[in-house]
């Protein structure tokens, strides 16, 4: 059985991605040259939503900070109120969906994009690298899975 590499992402910003919402994963290293311009799935890890970061995300995405989350405010908005309203809604420990993983940037040269300084947490080792994340394929429904950190090979992806 063959199978694709897959990173996990906690939620909410696994949901985001795959509603096409966060265009950058931010990682504090640069992505293995074997994935990028490759399809890679995005799993969504098990650890539970936190409704004060998703209440936070929400303050800044009304408001003039909204560059500093690094999202489409227009897309990330309304999955960030369900989750809010309803934290454990969220489909954790599944792949939700694949992405081509383009070539790296340090984050200081996207800046242009958000209208500001970049950091899309309150870990700022973790924003060093921005990975852009297109041609978002959402699986419906979503594939469970037990993830990893780092990449690893989703095998089910032979079956999805």
């Amino acid at each position: 059985m063959t199978g694709i590499s897959a990173l996990t992402v906690w939620e909410p910003w696994a949901s985001l991605i795959a509603a096409g919402a966060k265009p950058y994963e931010f990682r504090g290293w640069h992505a293995p040259a074997a994935h990028i311009g490759k399809r890679i799935a995005i799993h969504s890890g098990a650890r539970p939503v936190r409704k004060v970061e998703v209440a936070d995300l929400l303050m800044r995405l009304r408001g003039p900070q909204a560059w500093t989350t690094c999202l489409k405010p227009e897309l990330a908005i309304p999955l960030l109120e369900r989750l809010h309203t309803a934290p454990k809604a969220a489909v954790l420990s599944h792949v939700l969906c694949t992405a081509i993983l383009g070539a790296p940037v340090r984050s200081y040269e996207i800046v242009g994009e958000f209208g500001g300084a970049i950091n899309d947490s309150d870990r700022d080792q973790h924003c060093n690298w921005a990975w852009p994340l297109t041609d978002i394929q959402p699986l419906m429904p979503p594939v469970p899975a037990r993830g990893a950190q780092g990449f690893w090979t989703w095998r089910e992806a032979a079956a999805a």
